[in-house]
């Protein structure tokens, strides 16, 4: 079957306003794997901003001559196979800090990468949070979705004081959350678990009450659910046989300059590709 795009503006009139900058979110789920799809995405959509999340490489590893030759600066936090995030820019950037404080293993695994882009004067959050579900060697142990819960609560405290400070930033990546039943296709297959139980879907919410703006949301309803994950077991693609698990979080110096925001599912019919499709905003500079 074919699966639309699933695009949402919020002012018709503004679409054609040519001074708007494009940030994306994609969990790549593997960058030398998935190099071809990166590079086709880029050169159709051209990002401004594109913050990557499961790299699974290490730092000097990370193909920082093929993304600038395509135009692109890179500041990433790699891991050998696992995890990794990285973020792309059009224009040159710093790096404010690759550690979320006081996460709770003080940033062994490389989830948290936070930059300044001094074109856009705004700070850019990317996260990729813990999937919380016990391993396969200890089925029934909660230390994966301890370690969640307090990835999560530090993720909030920093956003809090970011918030407090005024400090303009754009926040996205794999949440790994299921907020909603009517974001995944079945919610029966993940009842009472690191995605849906409810400790785990009120830290989420708990960033709405800092003040955030969750970018999808403000268009989507539960009568046309959108999803960003398909497996690639079963053929789920295909079925849309999907979940929510990527968001864009916009502070308030943003959340009055968004336009659009769309799921790229064409992405994720192609051919070795992610399991996850990018989802991507563009906002006004006016």
């Amino acid at each position: 079957m074919d699966i639309d795009n699933n695009t949402y503006y919020s002012d018709q009139k503004n679409k054609s306003v040519p001074e708007t900058v494009c940030v994306s979110t994609w969990n790549i789920n593997s960058v030398k794997a998935h190099s071809n799809v990166l590079n086709i995405y880029l050169s159709k959509n051209q990002p401004d901003i594109l913050m990557l999340q499961e790299i699974k490489t290490q730092t000097d590893l990370f193909p920082f001559l093929e993304l600038s030759a395509s135009g692109y600066h890179a500041l990433v936090k790699g891991e050998k196979s696992y995890n990794g995030v990285a973020i792309l820019s059009k224009t040159p950037v710093e790096l404010i800090t690759d550690v979320l404080p006081d996460a709770p293993d003080n940033g062994e695994q490389s989830r948290f990468i936070e930059i300044f882009c001094p074109t856009l004067k705004t700070r850019i959050i990317n996260v990729y949070v813990p999937n919380g579900e016990p391993g396969t060697s200890d089925p029934h142990g909660t230390s994966k979705l301890e370690y969640k819960l307090a990835w999560l609560d530090a993720l909030q405290r920093y956003i809090g004081q970011l918030l407090e400070q005024d400090i303009p930033f754009i926040l996205g990546g794999d949440f790994n959350v299921i907020e909603y039943d009517h974001d995944v296709y079945n919610p029966a297959v993940f009842k009472n678990t690191a995605f849906t139980i409810l400790p785990v879907r009120q830290r989420f919410r708990a960033l709405y009450y800092t003040g955030l703006t969750n970018a999808l949301r403000r268009f989507s309803t539960p009568e046309q659910p959108v999803y960003s994950y398909w497996d690639y077991r079963g053929s789920a693609f295909k079925k849309n046989n999907g979940i929510l698990l990527d968001h864009i979080f916009l502070s308030p110096h943003w959340a009055d300059k968004l336009l659009s925001i769309n799921i790229d599912s064409e992405m994720r019919g192609m051919e070795k590709t992610s399991d996850h499709a990018p989802l991507q905003c563009r906002l006004s500079l006016l």
